[in-house]
């Protein structure tokens, strides 16, 4: 499904990391970044050299005892793809990560590089690596879903081309707004790790019908 990435032998057994919470990548999913922090643009340069992997993950919040410079990992994150790379004149990167696989954060390295690395165990999330009819459409599957978001992008004054939504594949849509709206760290974790795309789906509805019942007073804002 995920490009060159068919099984799970494909995938690299450690991998660099780039933890920012509040940004969720999905298997499929693109996600731009702009990176001008210079350990990660050496790790841009690293892998831009090698596979071309960079395992986008969160932190865990509240860990006790924690080094505020070096946060523990969530448990799971997600692997991308460099699919895009320009270079500003100021010398940033301007990328696009492209979603191949969830993985489950292992042991990490005794590196001397300025960016994180770990051992990365796909196996959890094989099944991110292949069609499994997930994107059939039904009305079942996302009228609720459809409903739902309605009320939630009238609360917060949002707004989005309905006609691409309901007419997107059913899976692209589903880990499109996962991505897109702005749920905070812990739920964009919830999303990442719910197993299927099912799960997901149930998880998105429900946080948007929570959020839609609570209102919000927070200035109107857009999706781009």
């Amino acid at each position: 499904m995920q490009g060159n990435y068919r099984k799970l032998g494909d995938l690299p057994l450690v991998i660099p990391v780039f933890p920012l919470d509040g940004v969720l990548l999905l298997p499929g999913g693109q996600l731009p970044l702009n990176i001008f922090e210079p350990r990660y643009l050496n790790m841009l340069d690293d892998a831009m050299s090698g596979e071309r992997i960079i395992g986008m993950i969160q932190t865990r919040p509240h860990a006790k005892d924690a080094d505020p410079n070096r946060p523990p990992l969530a448990p799971v994150g997600c692997a991308g793809r460099v699919t895009s790379f320009a270079e500003t004149s100021d010398g940033r990167y301007l990328i696009t990560l492209t979603g191949v696989c969830r993985f489950r954060a292992g042991e990490e390295l005794p590196v001397r590089t300025p960016y994180r690395q770990v051992r990365a165990d796909f196996a959890p999330y094989e099944p991110d690596l292949r069609e499994d009819g997930a994107g059939v459409r039904t009305a079942a599957d996302i009228d609720r879903l459809l409903s739902a978001l309605r009320r939630y992008l009238d609360h917060r004054g949002l707004a989005i081309d309905w006609g691409d939504a309901e007419s997107a594949p059913s899976d692209a849509l589903i880990n499109s707004l996962a991505m897109a709206l702005p749920f905070d760290p812990m739920e964009k974790q919830a999303l990442l790790e719910a197993e299927t795309i099912f799960e997901r789906k149930a998880t998105l509805t429900t946080l948007l019908e929570i959020d839609a019942a609570a209102g919000d007073d927070d200035e109107p804002t857009s999706i781009q």
